[in-house]
């Protein structure tokens, strides 16, 4: 006889035996919250209220989300089915830490995994009495409420977007008493990146006027995304511990090897990307594949590298204190990070110089109003320009222009993408560029380099379209 068979004729026996005393008992299986008998292979060796094979729900998310967290490779992500991608990462786990390969959660593998155990339901009946007739213990069931979000945390969306999502995001900051400046229009642009921040700064968040997950979380557009116990790896992977976040000026590339690519590869896995070989800390040809499959899914440039747009999504480097919707120039261009360094007369370097064929487009990066007018018969040193102004006072200076764009007077409204001018040398340069300057909310200019990588568009040579009024 078949193990299953013997398993099933072993049930029978139980459940004839205590159906005799008068009570049916529901099986050890039950789930603790609902007494629904799982469907599940479990064998002799897995754990008390560990997962096996087949089984689903969060004791399996909790598992899933364990392996990834020692950075291991789970194809699909945590998905809460015990299926067979489970089963092989858990085998890497057991092989690498030196625990017998058995695909299984055993008390070893939990122990080492620091995952839980899931609670169980005892029905325990004492019996004084034989009665004829039958008495029935029905578990019992607990039902939690559902609630229905409007976004998931692929869903979030950012500065630019428009659509259903950011209608929902701005009812949901209207419900939270905010006033979102603009109204429910459906566009993620200035009024809602500041009515972000307010919200934010109200609940003690990271005012970043970035919609991220816990101000998601907070405004209860997201479900809440519980957070796994730290667990240190143990001696055997000699996984070093690493930063959160990335220093946004040295990003790892091809070829580098540490604790950064580590990072960055751990960051791709927990977004549910597979990374061949796992978290090895080489940036190789699978961690470049990897980017590619996580840009593709996140409507990002796809490039195999990692951008800060990419960092950025993926969480390893800070958003910016300024978010831009549009890229200053029309490629072809390039920039270096030059913010401070010396200048004549003992002058800094106080904005980011894009250099690029002179005459190429100068877009606006906000919406906003023109606030100043720069000639170079006026000044010689910034030559022709704009100043514009967003709603909040956070302002950018626009220096060295070839000519500023017909129509551009001060009080001119313009939106993002609007053409203010035309890239040249005009002022104190030789070289063909854009110097830009950020200003928050009307005060000390702030290092852009971070700003624009951000909205990065330098190898876009097709004009933006003309946004509409």
């Amino acid at each position: 006889m078949s193990h299953n068979h013997t398993h099933f004729a072993r049930r029978i026996i139980i459940a004839t035996a205590v159906v005799s005393m008068g009570l049916v008992i529901a099986p050890s299986g039950a789930s603790a919250s609902t007494g629904v008998i799982a469907a599940s292979s479990t064998s002799a060796n897995t754990a008390p209220g560990q997962p096996a094979f087949g089984d689903k729900g969060p004791h399996v998310v909790a598992v899933q989300t364990a392996i990834m967290r020692n950075g291991f490779t789970l194809k699909g992500g945590a998905t809460g089915v015990f299926n067979k991608s489970t089963q092989r990462a858990l085998k890497s786990f057991q092989k690498v830490v030196g625990i017998k390969v058995t695909g299984v959660v055993d008390t070893a593998t939990a122990k080492v995994l620091k995952v839980a155990a899931a609670s169980t339901t005892t029905v325990q009946a004492t019996t004084t009495t034989v009665q004829a007739t039958t008495t029935t213990v029905a578990p019992t069931t607990t039902t939690t409420p559902a609630v229905a979000y409007p976004l998931t945390t692929s869903t979030l969306p950012v500065r630019g977007a428009k659509g259903d999502a950011v209608v929902a995001l701005q009812k949901a900051l209207k419900a939270a008493g905010l006033e979102v400046k603009g109204g429910i229009d459906g566009a993620f642009g200035s009024g809602t990146t500041s009515t972000i921040v307010s919200f934010q700064t109200s609940k003690g968040l990271t005012a970043t006027g970035v919609l991220d997950i816990p101000t998601a979380v907070a405004l209860a557009l997201i479900a809440p995304v519980a957070a796994p116990a730290p667990a240190p790896a143990p001696a055997a992977v000699s996984i070093a511990s690493t930063p959160t976040l990335l220093d946004s000026s040295a990003l790892p590339a091809r070829g580098n090897r540490g604790d950064a690519v580590r990072t960055l590869q751990k960051a791709l896995i927990n977004a549910g990307i597979e990374v061949k070989g796992g978290a090895d800390g080489v940036f190789g040809g699978a961690t470049f594949v990897a980017l590619q499959k996580f840009q593709t899914a996140n409507a990002l440039s796809v490039t195999g590298t990692l951008t800060t747009q990419t960092a950025v999504k993926l969480g390893l480097v800070a958003a910016p204190a300024v978010a831009i919707s549009v890229f200053p120039v029309q490629g072809l261009c390039s920039y270096e990070n030059t913010w401070h360094a010396p200048r004549g007369n003992g002058r800094k370097h106080l904005g980011v110089d894009i250099i690029a064929k002179e005459g190429k487009l100068l877009y606006a990066v906000a919406d906003g109003t023109i606030t100043k007018l720069y000639t170079e018969a006026s000044d010689k040193l910034a030559g022709n320009g704009v100043r514009l102004t967003m709603a909040d006072g956070t302002y950018f200076f626009y220096g060295h222009m070839q000519k500023i764009a017909d129509g551009m007077t001060i009080g001119t409204k313009v939106k993002a993408g609007q053409v203010v001018g035309y890239l040249g040398k005009t002022g104190g340069t030789t070289t063909p560029h854009l110097h830009l300057e950020v200003h928050p909310l009307g005060g000390e200019a702030i290092d852009p380099t971070p700003i624009v990588a951000a909205v990065d568009a330098c190898s876009v040579t097709t004009p933006l379209p003309i946004p509409a009024a």
